[in-house]
């Protein structure tokens, strides 16, 4: 069980049997009377968002949450199809609950698939993942500009900036964190 001193950015609890992410946090004491805790909060199930202030007397019960690890496979439209390592069995996770994580799936990657209640709620990719570039455009010798980076397209759809010397069929590692270049893989 959690309480409000508990509460950071980050932490899964549950509120009246549902699971909620804190993705915002503050701290306020006020001269007189309790501190209170103001967090946004964002429903794991449904995907919306709201504010909440609790008092430091509040308590929080932990999400019934299973993380499980599973295979990409492949996509259809806006659903996404999971295997789990162990036991074989298939999951199909819609678009809308993996959000940022579609930018990097590519088939055949080991993820952590997030279950609550035996159902899908949710995707965690590795920190770093290495996409081969489809399309980049030359960055021409002499180019003073001012910018010293030029957007790629990835296997996978997404777009991000490079530095200049990075061509179509190269490797990239990049950090899902952020989203951002961090070197050309040597294969």
């Amino acid at each position: 069980m959690y309480t409000a001193a508990d509460l950071r950015k980050g932490l899964k609890i549950s509120i009246d049997g549902e699971p909620y992410i804190v993705t915002d946090f503050q701290f306020a004491k006020p001269g007189k009377g309790q501190a209170l805790y103001r967090t946004k909060m964002r429903s794991m199930l449904n995907g919306n968002s709201f504010e909440r202030t609790f008092r430091s007397n509040d308590k929080f019960e932990r999400p019934a949450l299973e993380e499980r690890k599973m295979q990409f496979l492949y996509s259809q439209v806006d659903e996404f199809h999971f295997m789990d390592v162990s036991n074989y069995e298939q999951v199909v996770i819609m678009k809308e609950n993996l959000g940022d994580c579609v930018k990097y799936l590519v088939d055949n990657m080991e993820v952590d698939v997030l279950f609550f209640d035996n159902r899908a709620i949710g995707v965690t990719v590795p920190m770093f993942v290495a996409l081969t570039v489809t399309k980049a455009d030359p960055w021409a010798k002499g180019d003073t500009t001012g910018s010293d980076t030029k957007p790629v397209t990835v296997e996978t759809g997404f777009v991000l900036q490079v530095p200049p010397f990075v061509n179509e069929g190269d490797k990239i590692q990049i950090d899902t964190r952020t989203g951002d270049y961090l070197t050309r893989v040597k294969e």
